[in-house]
Parts: structure tokens; C-alpha cells; sequence
């Protein structure tokens, strides 16, 4: 992921910052329990293709 683009990328639900997720591939909004998911290097910032965040995953987010 480009640190460039991750600086100007904010949850289109809430206008927060995202967290960038490495290993699941993945953008996540810690305000929204929101993870967008990075196909193809592409972020899908769109709401209908985030999942929620179980609690678990939540409360592991640093």
C-alpha cells in the first residue's frame, strides 16, 4: 500500500483515519468497526463492501 495514498484515504462513512492491515489486506476504521477490503493493491471504499468488526478484532487494534 502507498503511504501516500493511505495519508489522504479516510472511512467514507465517518471521514476518520484508517488503519492499514497488512496481512488481512485491509483499511480499518476503529470509529466505525469497519474493515475495507485492498483487492488488487485498490482500496474498495465503499460501505456495502466493508465487513464489521467482531469485538475480538476491535479490542486487538492498536
Amino acid at each position: 500500500m502507498d503511504a501516500k495514498l493511505l495519508e489522504i484515504l479516510v472511512c467514507p462513512v465517518c471521514k476518520g483515519k484508517l488503519i492499514y492491515q497488512k496481512d488481512a489486506q485491509e483499511l480499518v476504521c476503529k470509529a466505525d468497526r469497519l474493515a475495507y477490503p485492498i483487492r488488487d493493491d485498490i482500496p474498495v471504499m465503499l460501505e456495502v463492501e466493508a465487513r464489521k468488526l467482531s469485538l475480538e478484532e476491535y479490542d486487538a487494534l492498536a
